[in-house]
């Protein structure tokens, strides 16, 4: 079973992280030396579920019925592998938020290869960012 919503959530989580590595007060102390480093490795951990998540629907799932359908899809992909390359290099919000952006796409054009209607709402829980969603009661 294919669905995008492991990688949209693993994309929240890398805007949550960045937010929480940000708020830590600096100087850093021990604590918060150690809390960055478990930090770091979990934005970096879900960084990695979105590309794995997002290659593997774009290599299993996708085929030409659906890159003729959505003809960009490889740039898309590829510009979601190059984006969650700079999460894992950075920790500046912009990134994260593109690289959200960019799965919400990915997984519109998912969900409308399979005649899902989409709509976008907020995430119930922080960083509270908008997220593309299948509207099930119209399938």
């Amino acid at each position: 079973m294919y669905d995008p919503s492991t990688a949209q959530i693993a994309a929240l989580s890398v805007i949550r992280f960045i937010d929480i590595i940000n708020e830590l007060e600096q100087p850093l102390s021990v604590a918060n030396s150690a809390q960055l480093a478990r930090l770091v490795r979990e934005k970096e951990i879900h960084v990695a579920k979105v590309k794995e998540e997002v290659r593997v629907i774009w290599g299993d799932y996708f085929k030409q019925p659906q890159f003729d359908q959505f003809p960009d899809t490889h740039a898309l992909v590829h510009s979601i592998m190059l984006t969650a390359s700079k999460c894992k290099q950075h920790i500046e919000r912009v990134h994260a938020e593109q690289l959200l952006a960019l799965v919400n796409q990915f997984a519109d054009s998912f969900w409308q290869t399979k005649g899902i209607a989409t709509y976008q709402a907020k995430s119930p829980y922080p960083p509270s960012e908008h997220v593309v969603y299948p509207d099930l009661k119209s399938a």
